[in-house]
């Protein structure tokens, strides 16, 4: 009997040759921890809809980065959650605001050996909870709110953030935020452009982690069409054209084939951001015992970044880290 000379299964007899043929790898430095810390909380408060999840303290938040850093994470994103909202969502560039005290903490305890990224928005910030100033009839106003973007920007990166991450989705805020930084010396500050950031189910859990939930109306008129691919490279080269250092996808798990085509658009580094909802059906399943969640975490992670992005923004970041490195000691 005659066989074909390509005998892919050669190669998948032993865990050591599926290892040593392996395409793609996912490291604890491709991962990056979101945190959520909270003002006026004395312990940190369980998140209801992202189980294991939680609001930190200033304090428990130094000891989750920390934990982070120890076990190899790439970086930290700040999501802050104010104790006082506005409608300008003014608490957002306060210098004693939650995120530029944080900031400033992690970086004194931590020094350059933390990468802390700022979510730099204002729907956790603002009382009606969308991302920028409203008009009279509820409308977003795109140029007043890249006003504040800048302001927000240029305080976190005074507060020690490496890295702006603008996530609001306004016309023009990568060029608005790289102006105000540089106009105000802090040329050396990355911006991290949430470059694709569909309209999606799949933040239902943040909103509730964040409290910025729209109180009225939606986020469709200025998040992405989850239906559009095209847009999305356009959108992400935009960007590129404005300044971005680092472009992301969002979600992650509902956009994988807008991660490879931004990624086959652009040589500059690609995040994906694996939402909350995504981790919320993830954790659930496993249960309800659906599949093994470490299983589940680590293969969604592989694909995550099998499509071709080079750091993933998930909550498990440091649970992964953790079965990563148990992995790599049992090896």
């Amino acid at each position: 009997m005659a066989f074909p000379a390509d005998r892919p299964r050669r190669l998948r007899r032993t865990p050591a040759l599926r290892t040593l043929a392996r395409e793609t790898r996912v490291a604890a430095a491709d991962l990056i921890h979101p945190a959520f810390v909270r003002e006026g909380i004395d312990d940190p408060m369980p998140i209801s809809t992202m189980p294991g999840q939680q609001q930190e303290t200033l304090g428990s938040l130094s000891a989750a980065v920390a934990d982070a850093l120890s076990l190899g994470c790439a970086a930290v994103i700040l999501f802050g959650i104010p104790e006082h909202k506005d409608a300008t969502g003014s608490q957002a560039w306060n210098d004693q605001g939650i995120v530029q005290t944080a900031l400033r903490t992690l970086r004194q305890t931590h020094g350059d050996g933390a990468v802390l990224i700022a979510d730099c928005c204002l729907d956790e910030y603002t009382d009606h909870g969308h991302c920028g100033v409203l008009r009279g009839d509820g409308s977003v106003d795109n140029d007043a709110t890249l006003e504040l973007y800048g302001r927000i920007a240029v305080a976190q990166a005074a507060a020690g953030a490496d890295i702006i991450a603008p996530s609001g989705m306004m016309d023009g805020q990568v060029l608005a935020i790289r102006a105000a930084l540089d106009d105000n010396g802090f040329q050396d500050t990355a911006v991290l452009a949430y470059s694709a950031k569909f309209a999606s189910v799949m933040y239902g859990p943040f909103r509730v982690a964040a409290d910025c939930a729209p109180r009225s109306g939606d986020r469709h008129s200025y998040q992405m069409d989850v239906a559009n691919q095209r847009e999305a490279v356009r959108e992400a080269l935009t960007d590129v054209d404005e300044g971005a250092d680092m472009l992301m996808v969002k979600p992650a798990l509902t956009a994988l084939d807008v991660v490879a085509r931004v990624r086959d658009a652009t040589d500059l580094p690609l995040a994906a951001y694996c939402v909350s909802g995504e981790y919320a059906m993830l954790h659930a399943a496993a249960a309800a015992g659906a599949f093994d969640e470490r299983a589940a975490v680590l293969e969604v992670l592989a694909a995550i970044r099998r499509a071709g992005a080079d750091l993933i923004i998930s909550y498990d970041a440091r649970q992964a880290a953790r079965w990563l490195q148990e992995e790599r000691n049992s090896a």
